[in-house]
């Protein structure tokens, strides 16, 4: 319910947003439908809208980076980042603030979609919610993936995909949180019929039902459309990305650069009025035909900029509807030069572009049938999906930017929120394996025994034992397989840094201060001398929450 109504909400301010600048500032008008903004007529109204732009920018940055700096960007990977970092916890002012500034940004002419600010908004009232209700760290979570989808069900009316992307989008390797599928398919099943009761059931776009489905030949073109989806969607996150990192380096006030942003989207938008806002609208006229097949191209690879300067700024704005666009448009250009159904094409190409450049392709697959109502088109665009999945994670390999997700992490093991359970089930076995009785007992008080200094017999030989990474140790920034260049020495287990239980992968870089907790004979660990200090000093001690996992903290 709280999913449904913070979606209407949104869409009460965003029309006035709407009305307000883009109207009144710079000539755009909605069509009866509401569906629709179209551009202005008169050339003197077509350059006021650079002004509506950057005024948008301008209140959003201010507003944002005065009183919740987390609002900035797009707001799914907020929450993602708050599942995997924060323990599920959103500030409060967070979804507030990306209420107003998400409707100021898209409302003034924002190349950015509505999902994200709902999304984050209804997570924040869930975080709230389970923090109120005094739950625990696992419910915390869990809770916010519930509010996260009822928000994205409302704004997309996809019940099922919706419920499936808030347990997809959270791993880049197509892993799920798959205990939670039964609470996000319920939270997204009410956010949509309550939604209904205000907008009516019909889907977000509209397919007509006279096309006809692909036969066996058709395929190919699809593959064919997979394949060109799966280079753009490699695109759009190295874009979006690359342009952050851009205006982070320019020297200024971070509350004036969405409004340097807004105005690179404005002067954008003078030659291309169909770029503001998500876009909806035209991507329903991509469907109809109603574009032509150079102008959607066009189209589509502008998005790309437009987009990018709006949210790597630090503007506030959802990252779908941009990259649905970019699809569509697409999609239609390819049906329309290869003499396909370009309605077909082009709705497939939705899925296609934001199913690889997110690495959620299952949710995707089911999102865009169910928000086209084109389920005879379920066959091809599972082709056209997974084929750009593929493709962009064959491209995106060697890149830094894999994903319109930062915060995802690439499987459950790489999770925070899920390595100490992980690591606890290890010790565990190690236990049973070394047939030692040492640790009988001991699993809530591991860590701190082993932080002041006492060693844990696993057998064979082989002591757990805890170490500070010394200040001066010559792997400071370097990865844990620094050690090995000391010939035997114990195996590194986890690493704890400050609040979080850090996987010993390749791509970790040692802190100073980190803790270490390793795994070796007496003889390997004399090596370790110059490295590590043996045992935490009265400043160094673990604090009693520092992971809130019960194997680590007394309860």
């Amino acid at each position: 319910m709280a999913g449904a109504l913070s979606a209407r909400l949104f869409e009460f301010l965003l029309l006035i947003c709407q009305k307000t600048f883009l109207g009144r500032i710079a000539g755009y008008h909605l069509t009866s439908t509401g569906s629709l903004l179209l551009p202005p007529s008169g050339i003197h109204r077509v350059w006021l809208i650079p002004v509506s732009t950057t005024l948008g920018g301008l209140l959003a940055g201010v507003l944002v980076y005065t009183l919740a700096p987390e609002a900035e960007g797009h707001g799914t990977d907020t929450v993602v980042f708050a599942f995997h970092r924060l323990r599920g916890v959103i500030r409060t002012p967070v979804p507030i603030v990306k209420l107003v500034a998400s409707a100021l940004t898209i409302g003034s002419g924002g190349a950015a979609g509505r999902e994200g600010p709902t999304a984050l908004i209804t997570a924040g009232a869930a975080s709230l919610y389970a923090r109120k209700r005094g739950r625990s760290e696992a419910e915390t979570r869990l809770l916010l993936l519930v509010g996260m989808t009822a928000g994205l069900s409302a704004i997309f009316r996809s019940p099922m995909g919706t419920a499936i992307f808030g347990i997809e989008v959270l791993y880049g390797q197509a892993e799920f949180e798959s205990g939670a599928l039964v609470y996000t398919m319920l939270a997204s099943i009410v956010a949509y019929a309550v939604n209904g009761l205000f907008v009516g059931f019909q889907p977000l776009f509209n397919v007509p039902a006279s096309v006809p489905a692909p036969g066996p030949v058709d395929f190919v073109w699809y593959l064919v459309l997979g394949l060109a989806c799966g280079v753009a969607a490699t695109i759009l996150p190295v874009a979006l990305y690359r342009v952050r990192d851009l205006f982070r380096l320019i020297a200024c006030p971070r509350h004036f650069k969405p409004a340097i942003g807004g105005l690179a989207v404005g002067l954008l938008a003078v030659l291309f009025p169909q770029l503001v806002g998500g876009g909806y609208g035209w991507i329903q006229q991509a469907i109809d035909g109603g574009i032509a097949a150079r102008t959607m191209l066009v189209l589509g690879l502008t998005k790309i900029l437009a987009f990018a300067f709006t949210i790597g700024s630090g503007g506030s704005g959802g990252v779908f509807a941009p990259s649905l666009f970019t699809g569509a448009m697409l999609g239609g250009y390819f049906g329309a030069i290869l003499h396909q159904p370009v309605a077909a094409f082009a709705a497939v190409g939705m899925g296609a572009v934001f199913g690889g450049a997110a690495r959620a392709p299952i949710a995707t697959i089911l999102m865009v049938t169910e928000m086209t109502g084109g389920y005879q088109f379920l066959v091809p665009a599972s082709l056209a999906v997974i084929v750009s999945y593929l493709v962009q994670g064959v491209l995106s390999k060697p890149l830094k930017y894999r994903s319109l997700y930062e915060a995802q992490v690439p499987v459950r093991a790489d999770s925070p929120a899920h390595y100490a359970e992980e690591v606890r089930a290890a010790l565990v076995l190690l236990r049973q394996e070394g047939g030692s009785t040492v640790l009988e007992g001991q699993g809530l008080e591991l860590i701190p025994l082993l932080s002041s200094g006492v060693p844990m017999c696993l057998g064979d030989g082989q002591n757990l034992r805890i170490g500070v990474l010394r200040g001066d140790s010559p792997c400071i920034g370097q990865p844990p397989g620094c050690f090995a260049a000391k010939g035997d020495v114990p195996e590194l287990i986890l690493t704890i840094r400050g609040d979080e239980i850090l996987r010993p992968h390749p791509e970790l870089r040692l802190a100073a201060g980190d803790r270490l907790v390793m795994l070796g004979t007496d003889a390997e660990w004399a090596r370790m001398g110059e490295d590590l200090q043996p045992k935490e000093d009265s400043n160094g001690s673990l604090p009693e929450d520092s992971v809130s996992d019960g194997f680590l903290r007394r309860q």
